[in-house]
């Protein structure tokens, strides 16, 4: 396997522009709502459009988010036979508010059985069993553990920090960096995370944690920070009209990895990620609207999932055109930019 990705899911229920939050008493309406899926799917299929072969290791119940991730899985080839399966429900539930050219979330998390082994927990024998190149996962208590089992056998690590767990586990966090092969995170989460006020002052404090970084900057690419130094990477980016920012640092990690498991350079792996996310940030949720009885066309154009299913698969020949541009596999030990792991 290529990768696979470790984590919760989420079914997303998406609400287009609103000029404000409403208040206690009030109702607000917009003219667009889609439903959609997101969570550890969103890295998984977009490095399976990114041509590898991808997994996805969740807990997988009875409820209609699991249904609406296992059926989108199955459309893209993602592996889902890493996942647990149980008779409960165990998707989130998340209801995403467009405004202010941002978003605002109110998520509900089903209560799992006292004495359920933990996902990390979990996630060490997958690892040992499947074996991937890559894998992809959140920072956060008991996740070094994984890190350090992914190193021991050869499985090269993507890290990215949940939103807002930067506030209450950064140590962990910092801990989880030091183990990684890359770090993904966004300008905002990268200066809370070093308490600096710049882009520019937290990658030089992140710098004595000695993993490469990934820093997305939204419209203007990314920064990639390592041994050589820092560099900019704007290939890959367009302008498009935002609608959902949602899933944009997930879709970005795995069209990277998708690169990557190819051989292609960090460098021109960025510049795929960056195209893949400019296109995840044109349509609703993470992974886009998805079939669900019907409801994911309410308030939308006729003809609109037809457009981006076909804005999707352009993008796969965007990327694959920006990824093969600079072929072949990395300088040195063969890791991103070439920071060789003992």
């Amino acid at each position: 396997m290529d990768m696979i990705s470790l984590g919760t899911v989420f079914l997303e229920l998406v609400f287009g522009h609103v000029p404000a939050l409403p208040g206690p008493g009030e109702e607000i309406f917009t003219d667009e709502f889609a439903v959609s899926c997101g969570g550890a799917v969103t890295s998984a299929s977009a490095a399976a459009r990114a041509g590898a072969q991808a997994g996805l290791c969740t807990v997988l119940g009875d409820d209609l988010g699991s249904a609406v991730v296992r059926e989108f899985c199955a459309g893209l080839g993602v592996d889902l036979s890493y996942s647990r399966r149980v008779r409960r429900p165990s998707a989130g539930i998340t209801v995403v508010l467009n405004f202010d050219g941002d978003r605002a979330f109110v998520t509900h998390n089903p209560p799992r059985p006292a004495g359920e082994q933990p996902d990390v927990g979990r996630w060490l024998g997958v690892l040992r069993d499947s074996r991937p190149r890559w894998c992809y996962l959140h920072g956060g208590a008991g996740v070094p553990d994984v890190l350090r089992q992914a190193r021991a056998q050869g499985t090269r690590t993507v890290l990215d920090v949940s939103l807002g767990d930067e506030q209450h586990l950064r140590e962990e966090i910092i801990e989880c960096v030091r183990l990684a092969d890359l770090f993904v995170p966004n300008e905002d989460e990268i200066r809370r995370l070093t308490g600096t006020t710049s882009t520019e002052a937290a990658v030089a404090a992140a710098a004595a944690w000695g993993t490469t970084m990934v820093v997305t900057r939204g419209a203007r690419g990314a920064l990639i920070a390592g041994p050589d130094g820092v560099s900019e990477v704007s290939d890959g980016v367009r302008q498009v009209t935002v609608r959902d920012l949602t899933g944009a640092g997930d879709n970005f990690a795995g069209a990277m990895i998708g690169a990557l498991v190819q051989g292609v350079p960090l460098t021109r792996a960025v510049a795929a990620a960056n195209a893949a996310a400019a296109e995840s940030v044109t349509r609703p949720g993470a992974v886009g609207a998805v079939e669900v009885a019907g409801f994911s066309s309410a308030g939308r154009a006729p003809g609109a999932m037809v457009a981006e299913n076909l804005a999707a698969a352009a993008l796969q020949d965007a990327v694959a055109k920006i990824a093969g541009q600079q072929g072949g596999p990395a300088p040195g030990s063969g890791r991103p930019g070439g920071a060789a792991r003992s």
